[in-house]
């Protein structure tokens, strides 16, 4: 494996997560991103079949995971705290059929206890400082029989330097929204004192196949992109 050296770029302006995400909600869907094309696949196969099923998308952003488990058949609400991301969500073809909600995570969930099928939190973990905050009200929103999906970039990226970033459209200048810096371990204890249990995680590594979806993969290659986990209720088992 081969890391990509400091020298080649240019350090990225680091900014409050709203504003980046607002900036980035510009492009966040056109732009060739690794990531995405590597996780929306992956976490549509671990949530699995959610006809007749009620689904919180968490930090859904501009909608993909919620838009497309509306048009399997759930009833689907997406939460999250960036005007500019929510606006591009509405404006997709199916988003009339999920109730987007403006919410700042960081002070819970407006949602009653228990009223959840699935929950998904897709590529949000990793700028949330209160892990342990989020996740028990993850799990507090969670059916007992339900379970939730979570993803976020692999720690190991943070080796290479890299964090959840992109480039300006106006400017050019490399944004990156604000990340704590989470290890594996630091996701995995707010887990078990949320009450949940890992029921799976997966590791993904970005390899010949992603690369012929993704030009920019190419610079990662061997290197683990994707960190994800289904969790259940601790005393559903």
């Amino acid at each position: 494996m081969q890391p990509v050296s400091a020298s080649q770029t240019t350090e990225p302006s680091v900014v409050p997560v709203r504003e980046g995400y607002d900036l980035w909600s510009r492009i966040y869907d056109e732009e060739d991103n690794p990531l995405l094309v590597l996780e929306t696949d992956q976490v549509r196969r671990l949530l699995g079949n959610v006809r007749g099923l009620r689904v919180a998308d968490i930090g859904c952003g501009t909608g993909r995971h919620a838009v497309a488990a509306a048009e399997a058949g759930a009833t689907v609400i997406g939460v999250d705290f960036s005007p500019g991301m929510l606006s591009k969500a509405a404006k997709k073809p199916g988003a009339a059929a999920v109730r987007f909600v403006h919410h700042d995570l960081a002070i819970g969930l407006p949602f009653a206890s228990k009223t959840f099928d699935r929950v998904t939190c897709c590529l949000v973990l990793d700028h949330i400082v209160d892990l342990d905050g989020l996740l028990r009200e993850m799990a507090r929103i969670c059916r007992e029989d339900g379970f939730a999906v979570i993803s976020v970039m692999h720690p190991a990226m943070m080796l290479i330097g890299r964090q959840a970033e992109f480039a300006d459209p106006a400017s050019g200048r490399k944004v990156r929204p604000a990340s704590p810096g989470h290890q594996i371990a630091d996701y995995v204890m707010a887990i078990t004192r949320a009450g949940f249990l890992v029921e799976h995680m997966s590791e993904h590594v970005v390899d010949a196949e992603l690369t012929a979806r993704s030009e920019r993969a190419k610079k990662y290659i061997g290197w683990p992109l994707l960190l994800l986990m289904r969790l259940r209720h601790a005393r559903a088992r």
